[in-house]
């Protein structure tokens, strides 16, 4: 170990005697640090009027620090608050969430049914009347005449008012196993009776339709004798 000290030239890294003045290298001069402490400042030194001053300023810094964090906590507060309150009021309007294109196409369409027609009314009908041969009307005011056992004849139903198209006419017969009077409805809408037999002495015949009906009775009688 030399007991001369070294130094290092602040330059050029070179390192040499401390008792050189200058680096050997470089030339560059070296520069001896102080030895000297430094002196205290009049405010580090309790009692004076500096270190009051400097205390009064310590608490003052201190007192607005404080109240700048009290502004900062205030409003992270109100910025938290005014959050949760937009958040609930999404919550309560919600918005509708719009449908994937894949989940569109994934759903079967929907076949709605066909309105239900509204029922036709039914035509009204005044009155009907039997007419027999299409002349004679057949009413319980004219009786009709008696028919004799063997005797056919035909009636139609006309049923009033007359611009009722087509008007569905349902005949029906008291003797309804047909042991005393026949009848047969025709295509044309008339309807054949034949006397078969005198055991019922009276037989009712009625023609309805949509509601109205008409009845008229008819007398049977054994056929004369020769």
């Amino acid at each position: 170990m030399p007991v001369i000290p070294q130094v290092k030239c602040r330059r050029c890294g070179t390192t040499f005697s401390s008792l050189r003045s200058r680096c050997p290298n470089c030339g560059t001069r070296v520069v001896s640090q102080s030895s000297r402490s430094p002196g205290t400042t009049p405010g580090t030194v309790r009692g004076t009027a500096a270190n009051s001053r400097a205390e009064a300023n310590v608490r003052w810094q201190l007192a607005f620090g404080l109240v700048l964090v009290f502004a900062v906590i205030l409003s992270v507060i109100v910025m938290v608050t005014s959050t949760l309150d937009g958040g609930s009021s999404s919550i309560i309007n919600p918005t509708a969430t719009p449908v994937s294109p894949i989940n569109q196409t994934s759903q079967a369409p929907s076949v709605e049914a066909p309105p239900t027609p509204s029922p036709t009314p039914l035509p009204k009908v005044e009155s009907i009347k039997i007419l027999y041969m299409n002349t004679k009307d057949l009413t319980p005011e004219n009786a009709w005449p008696t028919m004799r056992v063997g005797e056919s004849i035909s009636v139609n139903a006309v049923v009033y008012p007359m611009d009722i198209l087509n008007p569905e006419v349902e005949w029906s017969c008291s003797d309804t196993e047909g042991t005393s009077l026949q009848f047969t409805v025709n295509d044309d809408d008339t309807v054949t009776l034949t006397c078969v037999s005198a055991e019922l002495r009276n037989v009712q015949l009625t023609a309805s339709c949509y509601g109205t009906k008409v009845t008229i009775t008819i007398y049977l009688r054994e056929a004369p004798t020769s």
